[in-house]
C-alpha cells in the first residue's frame, strides 16, 4: 500500500513516515498544500493523510480540488482542530475520516486500515494463487503449511502481482507504486526483489514463478 502524508510540522511528518514504513507501507511526504495537491494528482496512492493547517493551500482546499478533479483516493484528515463544525466541513468536503491531534499511533493505523478497506478497489485480506497465499495483515506468504514473513518491499511487490495473476506489472509500475515517482533508487532493485521472491517460492515448494517479459515487466504464473 502506498500513502501520501501531507504535514507541515516536519517532526510530526518524520514520525508518521517512520510509523507507516515500519508497518509495511510505502510513503511519500510533503509539507505544504500545493505539493500535496500536485503529488495527489501525479501519484498512484492507495490513501492520503492530510493536515488541515498547511501553508499554500490548506487541507480542505486540497481536498476540494481533488474531489472536483475526480480523484477518489481515500483521504484521512489530521488536524489540531476538533470542533464539530471542523469535522463536518472536512467530511462534507469529501474526507473519508477525520482524526484530531493529539492521537495514538495505534488508532491512526487502525483508522487508515479501515479507510483502505472501504475504498472502491478493496481486496480481501488473503490473496491466493495456485495454493500460495499472502496474508495482507500479517505479511505472511504460505504454501501447504510452510511460510515466510515477507519484508516490506517483497510484500508490496508480491501484493501487486497476486492481485492480478497473469497480468504484466511493468518495472515503472513497481517503481512508482513502491518507491515513489521521484525516487532516485536504481530500477535494477526490482530485479533483486523479484529474485528474492522466486527463491522463497522454491523453498516453499510452490508451483508458482514470476515470469520476466523482456522490455515489458513481470507477471505471476503457474509453473
Amino acid at each position: 500500500m502506498r500513502l501520501l502524508i501531507a504535514e507541515d510540522d516536519r517532526d510530526i511528518a518524520k514520525a508518521l513516515t517512520a510509523l507507516f514504513e515500519h508497518n509495511n507501507y510505502s510513503v511519500d511526504t510533503v509539507h505544504n498544500g500545493n505539493d500535496a495537491y500536485d503529488y495527489s494528482m501525479e501519484g498512484n496512492y492507495d490513501g492520503i493523510i492530510l493536515d488541515i493547517m498547511m501553508p499554500g493551500m490548506d487541507g480542505l482546499q486540497v481536498l476540494n480540488k481533488l474531489r472536483s478533479a475526480g480523484i477518489k483516493t481515500p483521504v484521512l484528515l489530521l488536524t489540531a482542530k476538533s470542533d464539530v463544525e471542523d469535522r463536518v466541513n472536512g467530511l462534507d468536503a469529501g474526507a473519508d475520516d477525520y482524526l484530531p491531534k493529539p492521537f495514538a499511533a495505534s488508532e491512526l493505523l487502525a483508522r487508515v486500515r479501515a479507510m483502505l478497506r472501504r475504498r472502491e478497489s478493496y481486496r480481501a485480506e488473503l490473496l491466493e494463487f495456485a495454493g500460495l497465499t499472502l496474508d495482507l495483515s500479517t505479511f505472511e506468504l504460505a504454501y501447504h503449511g510452510k511460510s515466510f514473513r515477507l519484508v516490506s518491499r517483497e510484500f508490496q511487490m508480491l501484493q501487486l502481482l497476486m492481485q492480478s495473476p497473469g497480468i504484466i506489472v511493468s518495472t515503472d509500475q513497481f517503481m512508482e507504486h513502491i518507491w515513489g515517482w521521484d525516487s532516485d533508487v536504481e530500477v535494477s532493485i526490482v530485479w533483486v526483489y523479484i529474485s528474492n521472491l522466486r527463491k522463497k517460492f522454491d523453498k516453499l515448494g510452490a508451483p508458482v514463478t514470476i515470469k520476466a517479459v523482456r522490455g515489458v515487466g513481470y507477471c505471476l504464473e503457474k509453473k
